[in-house]
């Protein structure tokens, strides 16, 4: 009897123990992860070169995580050559060479004369075109908008922050509710909840963008109202490019990168360009700070799915017995601020999610999404909002004070959503 109850004891004690060291080492996950957003945050801050940010936090992740060379390697091996990052490659430089063309034969200067005809306040036309070229599910797409914004805005007084933030802002709605974005998409897979249920409940998110976009965004900017004026022909076939690529891209389900190539080739043959002008646009198309961006932010990601970092977090909850909604909360929204993906917060955190009690309702999966794209918002690795920054020359603080508060809008609705579906 006696032999039993130290057998017990001491299986107790081994237990107790054990426990502790799970503990000790997930704390440690969760410092490890922190210190490394503090790195990236205060780098950015300095106005470090994001490539170079994230290529430095990748080296710093794998010595943290104690990554052998080889594993290091082969991590920066698969960023590099991964379907993902090449495609993000060839459409962001197809979006630079079809920014330029547009701009310099003329037709984006017709495209903004011809809205401006038919919009008679500018600061529509400033929110309208983000919004536009936001049907387009590219990543980093907001670099496409930033001229059309910019020339909206000629001759109003607008902070390059403002501008920042709107073009941000009004680019952004539709992936909480866009089946074209597959974020939406993977989440209703792996829920197995309707495209139209997700619909339905991130929709009240996608107006708080719209509401936040135009509260501080767009209020304070001075009105600038003209009046209607006649659209030419050459106006509207200003708009014929964009429109081709929009239909090529949500009517036919084409690639992006394949329907922008096409519409350049074709800008090419009717603007009869020379071989040199071409040669001068692809040239223009190609740049290596973006590249360095974009081979940074992919190679982060790898390592952190080497490392098995974010794995060690959601293990760090669920080992703790942490409460149900902070759960929902804070892992989607560090992956989410972690690699500024969507399609990665949902893949990576939601079937982790489901086996969680009382979180297979849609009020739940709702606000496990909204939590995880307030952290892509807030991301300091979110390409647009990167882009966007560099574009317009604009101070971070500057943005973030902003989107800060469209994030806190959307979680307090996201709030309210859980608890009136969760009764039913």
């Amino acid at each position: 009897m006696q032999a039993n109850i130290e057998h017990e004891a001491d299986y107790f004690k081994v237990l107790f123990h054990s426990s502790r060291l799970v503990y000790n080492i997930l704390m440690v996950d969760m410092i490890k992860i922190i210190s490394i957003l503090a790195v990236i945050v205060l780098l950015l801050k300095r106005k470090w070169n994001l490539g170079v940010v994230m290529a430095l936090s990748s080296v710093i992740l794998a010595l943290l995580y104690l990554l052998t060379p080889l594993d290091f390697l082969r991590a920066c091996y698969t960023a590099a050559t991964d379907k993902t990052t090449i495609n993000l490659i060839v459409a962001l430089t197809l979006i630079r060479i079809f920014e330029s063309v547009m701009r310099k034969s003329g037709l984006m200067q017709e495209m903004m004369d011809s809205l401006r005809g038919m919009v008679i306040d500018r600061r529509i036309l400033m929110a309208a075109m983000p919004a536009l070229i936001g049907l387009l599910p590219s990543m980093g797409g907001a670099m496409f908008s930033a001229p059309m914004v910019e020339e909206a805005s000629k001759g109003m007084k607008v902070s390059p922050e403002k501008k920042a933030f709107i073009n941000y802002m009004f680019r952004h709605p539709w992936e909480f509710t866009l089946p074209l974005y597959p974020g939406v998409v993977l989440a209703s897979a792996i829920t197995s909840h309707s495209l139209r249920e997700i619909f339905l409940a991130n929709l009240p998110y996608a107006l708080c963008l719209v509401i936040g976009g135009t509260l501080w965004g767009l209020k304070g900017v001075g009105v600038h109202k003209e009046g209607f004026k006649k659209i030419s022909t050459a106006g509207l076939l200003s708009f014929l490019p964009l429109a081709l690529i929009l239909v090529m891209v949500i009517a036919f389900h084409l690639n992006l990168s394949l329907s922008m190539g096409v519409v350049i080739i074709g800008l090419f043959i009717v603007q009869r360009y020379s071989f040199n002008k071409i040669y001068q646009s692809l040239k223009e198309g190609l740049s290596w700070e973006i590249l360095l961006i974009i081979l940074g932010v992919m190679t982060f990601k790898a390592i952190l799915t080497s490392s098995g970092a974010v794995t060690n977090i959601g293990n760090f909850f669920t080992a703790n017995n942490i409460p149900v909604l902070p759960v929902l909360f804070f892992l989607p929204f560090i992956y989410g601020l972690l690699t500024g993906l969507t399609v990665g917060f949902v893949g990576g955190t939601f079937p982790i999610l489901l086996g969680l009690e009382n979180v297979n309702h849609i009020g739940a999966v709702s606000f496990a999404f909204a939590s995880g794209y307030v952290g892509v918002l807030l991301s300091p690795v979110h390409l647009c909002l990167v882009l966007t920054r560099e574009y317009f020359g604009a101070a971070m603080s500057g943005i973030y004070d902003k989107t800060v508060r469209v994030c806190i809008l959307i979680m307090l609705v996201a709030l309210a959503e859980y608890f009136i579906m969760g009764r039913y």
